[in-house]
């Protein structure tokens, strides 16, 4: 039997009076973080009991708009590439792609 190893991902979430993000952290020590700040996070959990995607999208009050649309461009490319590297469908990973790049010219991400 092989070994094993457990890998352990922390979050903290700092809200104000009205339960708003103030600040986020997180420490993933395999990949050498931590406590390391962030303005914004998305985590899907796929529950196969459900056939549903489990989600906490947080984000700070202080989270410029112009970087949350970098951010949202980000995340969309690289779910892109999660997605070819998961399925190997080109024909949709192009389709994504092609969406990433008119999502980036409409909010004028690409200069």
């Amino acid at each position: 039997m092989a070994d094993t190893y457990k890998s352990t991902i922390e979050l903290t979430v700092e809200l104000d009076e009205n339960r708003i993000p103030e600040k986020l952290n997180w420490t993933a020590q395999d990949g050498g973080v931590d406590n390391e700040e962030a303005k914004a996070m998305m985590l899907s959990v796929w529950d196969s009991k459900t056939q549903e995607t489990l989600r906490i999208d947080l984000w700070t009050k202080d989270m410029p708009v112009d970087e949350m649309k970098q951010f949202f461009h980000q995340t969309l490319v690289a779910m892109s590439d999660t997605f070819n590297r998961a399925t190997q469908d080109e024909k949709m990973t192009a389709t994504m792609k092609d969406f990433c790049d008119y999502f980036a010219e409409k909010l004028e991400l690409k200069k």
